[in-house]
């Protein structure tokens, strides 16, 4: 049974100033484990990889119905999985398959979210 979708997109130009000012983005948005991934790439797929968490977590609020707020940030963690596709992990929300696409364009990256009863 579905739950909830959702959808966002982001200009990338707007995370890299966001990046560019100071690391508070990265640690307000990004859990520790999500941090030391961002680290090691190259600047310009930090900002995408950033930019894709950060839709994929606020698709994943609007999913739900929650907004942000009521859920936070580090409640949430994408890794990817053996064949690179991302896939979200939420506190409490062991009875929910979440599915989870993220994409990037030269200005924007877009994240889906759908909520699936298990």
């Amino acid at each position: 049974m579905i739950l909830g979708t959702g959808i966002d997109i982001i200009e990338l130009k707007r995370i890299k100033r966001l990046l560019e000012k100071n690391d508070r983005f990265l640690e307000r948005v990004l859990t520790k484990a999500e941090q030391e991934k961002a680290i090691d790439l190259p600047v310009h797929r930090r900002v995408e990889y950033a930019a894709g968490r950060f839709a994929a977590k606020e698709a994943f609020a609007k999913a739900n119905g929650t907004g942000i707020g009521k859920i936070g940030f580090q409640q949430m963690e994408i890794k990817n999985n053996l064949n690179g596709a991302p896939e979200m992990q939420v506190e409490g929300m062991d009875d929910i398959q979440i599915h989870l696409s993220i994409s990037h364009s030269r200005e924007h990256a877009v994240a889906q979210v759908l909520l699936e009863k298990r």
